[in-house]
């Protein structure tokens, strides 16, 4: 499976040269009318953006463990997750994990309109 965080992570090979990314992103989850479901809108280095969808999650508030797909703007399908959102005080640590190896992390805060997470690409 790829790793969105390749389309949130492109690979760098991918970029041109006169463009150089940075390896940060930002994602805004917002409730969906769906129990337990948020939509997503991510960002990766104002290069590549989307919507998303993640499922299996808690009917109240946003911590909990969900299933994530994001696609491109076109459409295209870019990558899954299993996402893990814990809330610390008046903050959250958010995780994408795939195949059992954390990804990438983030820290977030909520918001009038959801969750804004800031994240970065996790070495492996």
């Amino acid at each position: 499976m790829g790793f969105l965080l390749t389309s949130c992570f492109v690979p760098l090979s991918m970029a041109t040269e006169a463009q150089e990314l940075v390896n940060v992103g930002f994602v805004l989850y917002s409730k969906s009318d769906a129990p337990g479901t948020l939509k997503a809108r991510w960002n990766y280095a104002n290069a590549y953006s989307g919507p998303g969808e993640a499922t299996g999650g808690p009917v109240e508030g946003f911590a909990g463990r969900y299933h994530v797909r994001y696609f491109f703007e076109n459409g295209e399908f870019s990558d899954e997750y299993d996402l893990v959102i814990e809330k610390t005080g008046d903050f959250y640590n958010v995780s994408w994990i795939v195949d059992g190896k954390v990804g990438a992390r983030g820290v977030g805060m909520e918001v009038e309109n959801g969750l804004a997470v800031g994240w970065t690409k996790v070495a492996n």
